[in-house]
């Protein structure tokens, strides 16, 4: 099965698991990246963050050059902010059409994962969403451990639920 991870991720946390899913599954990557790459930090990175997720914001992204149709797999990633994906890949889905494509979904978060599948269900209607994994601050946890997790959840043939 040929898989994609179409990933964004702002802390590192996403990108780690996309890259062991790239490991795992030998999947092509893609992230995603916003024309806005300033570095906000600490309390003023939450607050704009949170604003960019309460006004609805979607971000210009830089160009991203994939074939949706060479994939039988999307595995689409993201951080939690607010309790819903980043606006990125919100971005993404608005301006990129999927539909009829066996998508799973992994979300990164230190807190909580809100409703942010159930919103990125919302987005991709007319899909068939085949599995979902949240990872609590994956960039700090064990590699081993965060395989196996991964390798537990998610087959070459089949998503199944942790």
């Amino acid at each position: 099965m040929k898989t994609a991870v179409i990933y964004y991720s702002l802390d590192g946390n996403s990108a780690v698991v996309a890259e062991t899913l790239k490991a795992v599954l030998n999947a092509d990557v893609y992230q995603l990246k916003t024309i806005d790459a300033k570095k906000r930090r600490g309390f003023f990175k939450m607050v704009w963050g949170v604003g960019q997720v309460m006004r609805k914001k979607k971000p210009e992204l830089l160009p991203l050059s994939i074939d949706l149709d060479a994939y039988d797999l999307l595995i689409l990633g993201t951080p939690v902010w607010a309790g819903s994906p980043s606006p990125a890949l919100v971005s993404f889905l608005d301006k990129t059409k999927i539909s009829g494509r066996k998508v799973a979904l992994f979300c990164s978060h230190r807190g909580g994962k809100g409703d942010v599948f159930g919103k990125i269900k919302n987005l991709l209607q007319g899909n068939i969403i085949t599995g979902e994994i949240d990872f609590f601050e994956p960039a700090k946890a064990d590699p081993a451990e965060l395989k196996e997790k991964i390798s537990a959840w998610i087959k070459p043939e089949q998503i199944v639920q942790p």
